[in-house]
Formats: C-alpha cells, sequence, structure tokens
C-alpha cells in the first residue's frame, strides 16, 4: 500500500489551518482528533476544501495506519502520548505544524520563545517590522497560525513568529534567521517533566541556526549566559540590571545601546505605553531583533512609542470609582504574575488561581511584598496558594465560588487609589475555554461598574 496521506492531529486552529495549507499543494489529508463527541459537519465547514479531506474521530481506523507517509501534530498533543509513539514505532515521521508552516516558508523568519513576554514582544516586534517593511506576518502562538500565512510568503516577506515550547518539541528544520530567548522560568512541567528538560526544549529554537543568524539573549538569565557559549548562532544580549559592553542595556529609565562599553541612551521607558520592567526587557529584546535585521533605529524608536499593550497583558481597563482595573488574564504561570504585581504602584486586590499545572507558589507569594491588601482565589489551585500564603504569613485570602464572585470581592475591598488585578498565576482551563475568555469576561465586569 502506497503511503500517500498525511496525519494531521487535531481539529483546532492548528489543524484546520494545517490541512488547508497541505491540500493548496494538493497533499491527501487525514484529519484526526480522539474526541469523538466531535461533529464531523461542523469541522468539515472549516475546511476549505472540506470535501477532500478524510475526517477520523474517536479511533484511528487501523487500515489508515499504513497510508500515513507523515504525521502533523497540534501543539497540544502531547509527544509521549502512546498514539504518538505508535506513529513513531511504525516508522510515521512526526513534525509539528510550525515546523510544517517552515517547509513553505520563502522569505525571512524571526521567532520568539520564552517561558514570559513571547507575546508582547512578537507583537511590537511585528509591529516595528510592518511599519517599515512592505509584507510582515505576525504568526504562532499569538493566535494566527503560521500555517495560515506562510503561503503568501515571498523573497521579500518577514514572518515574526510566537513560539511556544510545545511547538518546539516537533521541530526538525526550521530555522529563524533571528530568534530570542526571552527567559526561562519553570512552567508547563506537567508536560515537559523535568525543568531542565523544559530549558533545552526552549533553546531548540536556535538549534538550526549557523554563524549567519542571530540570537537575542537575557543577560540576567544565566542559563541563556550558558547557552550563549554554546549556540553558532551570534548571541546579542539585553538586560534589565547589567551595563554591557555590547548589545541593549537599561540605565537611569533609559534603554541605551551598548558599543564597546558606550552607552547611548535611545528611549525612556515614560516614553512608552507598556508599564513595568519586564515590559522595558520586552521592548529591549523587540529593538534588539529589529535593530539586527537592519532596520533604522529611528524607525524602531517610532514604532515602540506607538505601540499599546497587548491586550490581557497587564492591559488598563478602566478606572472606576477612583479605582484602577488591570486584565493580566495572560499571566498563566508563577513568573508573569510576578511581573504583574511588580507594574502595579497602588495598593492591590488580587485574583489568583486556576488550574493546577504543577506550580510552586512561594516566589509569587513573596512578590506581594505589603502590595496586595486582599488575595481572591479560585479555582483547582485555591487551596494549594492558600496554604503557601499562609506559610509566608499572608493570611489576608479569600476563597470565591465563582469568578464573578470573586469580582465582587475584589470591587467590595478596593477604595479610591487603589488596584484590582486579575493576574491569577495559574491556566484558564477547567473555569474557561481559555485565558482570553477569562480576560474578557473580567472587562465585561468591569465596564458593567
Amino acid at each position: 500500500m502506497d503511503r500517500d496521506n498525511v496525519l494531521v492531529v487535531g481539529t483546532g486552529i492548528s489543524g484546520i489551518s494545517a490541512c488547508d495549507l497541505l491540500r493548496s499543494g494538493d497533499e491527501s489529508c487525514v484529519l484526526f482528533d480522539s474526541n469523538d463527541k466531535l461533529d464531523e459537519g461542523s469541522i468539515r465547514e472549516k475546511l476549505k476544501q472540506g470535501d477532500k479531506v478524510t475526517i477520523c474521530l474517536g479511533e484511528l481506523p487501523g487500515d489508515i495506519l499504513p497510508t500515513l507517509k507523515l504525521a502533523v501534530l497540534s501543539p497540544g498533543v502531547p509527544v509521549d502520548s502512546a498514539f504518538v509513539t505508535e506513529l513513531k514505532e511504525a516508522g510515521i515521521p512526526v513534525i509539528g505544524e510550525i515546523e510544517l508552516a517552515y517547509r513553505y516558508e520563502k522569505g525571512s523568519l524571526v521567532a520568539i520563545t520564552g517561558t514570559n513576554g513571547k507575546t508582547t514582544t512578537t507583537a511590537l516586534t511585528g509591529k516595528i517590522m510592518a511599519d517599515h517593511l512592505d509584507k510582515v506576518f505576525v504568526v504562532g502562538n499569538i493566535g494566527n497560525p503560521y500555517t495560515g500565512e506562510v503561503i503568501a510568503s515571498d523573497a521579500h516577506s518577514v514572518s515574526v513568529a510566537e513560539i511556544s515550547s510545545f511547538q518546539l518539541e516537533t521541530i526538525v528544520d526550521f530555522r529563524p534567521h533571528i530568534s530570542a530567548i526571552l527567559n526561562i522560568t519553570p512552567d508547563h512541567l506537567n508536560r515537559h517533566h523535568t525543568l531542565e528538560k523544559y530549558i533545552e526544549v526552549k533553546e531548540d529554537i536556535c538549534k538550526n541556526q549557523t554563524c549567519d543568524d542571530y540570537v537575542i539573549l537575557n543577560y540576567e538569565d544565566e542559563e541563556l549566559r550558558k547557552y550563549a557559549e554554546r549556540t553558532a548562532a551570534k548571541p546579542v544580549f539585553f538586560s534589565s540590571s547589567t551595563a554591557l559592553e555590547n548589545g541593549f542595556c537599561y540605565k537611569d529609565g533609559y534603554i541605551c545601546l551598548c558599543e564597546d562599553g558606550k552607552l547611548t541612551r535611545l528611549i525612556h521607558e515614560d516614553e512608552m505605553n507598556i508599564i513595568g520592567i519586564h515590559n522595558v526587557e520586552n521592548a529591549m529584546a523587540a529593538i534588539a531583533m529589529a535593530y539586527v535585521y537592519g532596520i533604522p533605529m529611528d524607525d524602531i524608536l517610532k514604532s515602540v512609542r506607538e505601540f499599546k499593550a497587548v491586550e490581557h497583558r497587564i492591559e488598563f481597563v478602566a478606572e472606576k470609582n477612583g479605582v484602577r482595573y488591570y486584565n493580566d488574564s495572560k499571566g498563566t504561570n508563577v513568573d508573569a504574575a510576578i511581573k504583574g504585581i511588580k507594574a502595579m504602584n497602588r495598593p492591590t486586590c488580587l485574583i489568583g488561581g486556576g488550574y493546577d499545572k504543577g506550580s510552586e507558589y512561594d516566589e509569587w507569594i513573596d512578590a506581594f511584598d505589603g502590595k496586595v491588601k486582599k488575595l481572591v482565589l479560585i479555582g483547582a489551585t485555591k487551596n494549594k496558594i492558600a496554604e503557601c500564603a499562609k506559610k509566608h504569613g499572608f493570611n489576608d485570602y479569600e476563597f470565591a465560588e465563582s469568578f464573578k464572585d470573586a469580582f465582587d470581592i475584589c470591587v467590595r475591598n478596593s477604595a479610591p487609589g487603589d488596584c484590582v488585578l486579575l493576574s491569577p498565576a495559574c491556566a484558564s482551563w477547567g473555569m474557561f475555554d481559555n485565558y482570553e475568555q477569562r480576560g474578557n469576561i473580567f472587562k465585561e465586569y468591569v465596564n458593567s461598574l
């Protein structure tokens, strides 16, 4: 039997987009999802050439396996699952949708990863590029599948891609001309199992780069300083605490260009519409990527000044009765949530908790540092976080039975001059479809006050 089918695993936006890309090249596709409750007709309607795709739900028929020449996984499919092991044992190459898209890329690729800051940095880098170049695609984990845009790439286009650790697990030839690793802190250990494996996967964004390529690295991350000595790409550092010999640094409120030990001030943090030292780091990374690409510095800084905060990432919603409300629903892990707290400059009522990814919350509680006046806890992690808070001497917490209840508690406990911050330090699954839904509901509550 000829192996002429490509199996696409997962019927979400990534899987649909991967199928459409394959069909554009006249490949035979089998779209599979283990959820047998899905409606085949609805899935077929989402496909551009639905009538020419075989859809399998529940279990993959045994006679399909020998027909497969390639399997494309959506990011949510664990690479160590029994199903993926079966594919590999059958001699079927397994890649992800990011790798698939890269095989169709005709232009330049800029790729960004890190535990936190990916979305803001990707959006800002994309804006800088789009303000100066004719054809720019902002894709990947930011919510716009790379597979959906790459067919329109050409020799002069640039794709700016946010890349998650889940997506990096399945790359083979993926090679950005410019990559960035913003930071690495513990996250998704329920998927990657160990911090060492998580670090290794993040660093894989550079594994195919050569001396003709660049990697932008956070100097304050010890692991990334070590990695700079191992990568084949040209490392360019940015730092929020250290004046560098070469690279980009933060000093006296300014982002500076460092050249042979000389610092040139570029832009003051007050000129930007994004707040917090973590966003200074994100801006430095974006500036560095655009600079090594060849965008004139004056153009880069103009775009940085115009850039607005990404939705759901320390997003100012409104001021109501003297209380400022911030939506940081994208703060889905401890390190991101710490950055949310540090960005607040008022007494804060904080909504935390959600899906349990196996995180520890000690550093988050320590970061409250007298700033959090009330912690309202929801979701599967609420008891775990409460125990951690008590251990660290923070006792002003309260459980809420629903998200609305949590919001109302914050409103009752806040006074003019305070903040209410949604920055949960946990994923949204279990209570919400995704962090976007959680953030949008929060904004609805705020705007209805």
